[in-house]
């Protein structure tokens, strides 16, 4: 209990030193560039922090030319920082809208570029999926997590489709990524954040320019089944 107290005394910490700089570096960095860097820092110190180490496999199938659509599955909170500090490209999150909403974190998110998804307005939910849209065609790589939200029972959840109408409508590649280790180290309703080792692994995009927004649901069904047996693959036995 000590030691999770400490992390989150550090984290706290952190998080308010690096969100003021991402605001300040935010005004003399367009799109978002500096800021998300700025970001890379806060996450690593978070996990240097909590003792966490984290291995990436299969770097090689990105190309840090092209734009993608970063699809991973979601067991912690310990998933941000992850990707965060370890997927080595320039990328916008696709986040719940309460995010947004905590003080001078929320405001760094937003100078950043990060885009807001209204889980509980379908309208505002449809517009923003068609902002993102727009901003993935001009060059801009955005990660979601096609689950929604963290795992309960260290399974993958069922996808939700805004996503893959998000993918069909940009027409970028979606590449599939399992984080591996991070339901160990603290998952949802847990307190307690235990140290360990993380395996960030990225799969080999996916061409969506075959899918529609009527065979959207074969192209989920496709990510989900990559993701899905490779954490299967991998999970520990308990």
């Amino acid at each position: 209990m000590i030691r999770t107290l400490f992390i989150v005394f550090c984290t706290v910490i952190i998080t308010g030193i690096f969100s003021v700089i991402a605001i300040l570096t935010s005004f003399v960095s367009a799109g978002g560039e500096t800021p998300h860097k700025v970001g890379r820092i806060w996450a690593k110190c978070i996990l240097a922090a909590s003792n966490i180490k984290v291995t990436v496999k299969g770097l090689s199938n990105l190309n840090p030319n092209e734009s993608y659509i970063y699809m991973p599955n979601h067991m912690s909170n310990f998933d941000i920082p992850v990707l965060q500090a370890y997927l080595p490209v320039q990328f916008r999150w696709l986040a719940k809208a309460e995010l947004f909403k905590i003080p001078i974190f929320g405001y760094a998110m937003q100078q950043a570029g990060y885009i807001s998804i209204d889980r509980f307005d379908r309208r505002s939910a449809i517009q923003s999926l068609n902002n993102a849209a727009e901003k993935i065609k001009n060059g801009v790589s955005v990660i979601i997590f096609p689950e929604g939200t963290r795992s309960r029972e260290n399974n993958i959840q069922p996808f939700k489709k805004g996503g893959f109408v998000l993918a069909v409508d940009s027409g970028v590649p979606i590449i599939p990524v399992i984080i591996h280790g991070t339901w160990e180290i603290m998952q949802k309703k847990q307190i307690l954040v235990k140290p360990g080792h993380v395996v960030l692994e990225i799969k080999k995009p996916i061409n969506t320019l075959h899918y529609t927004r009527k065979t959207k649901e074969d192209l989920m069904e496709k990510v989900r089944n990559i993701i899905l047996e490779s954490y299967e693959k991998n999970k520990p036995l308990c």
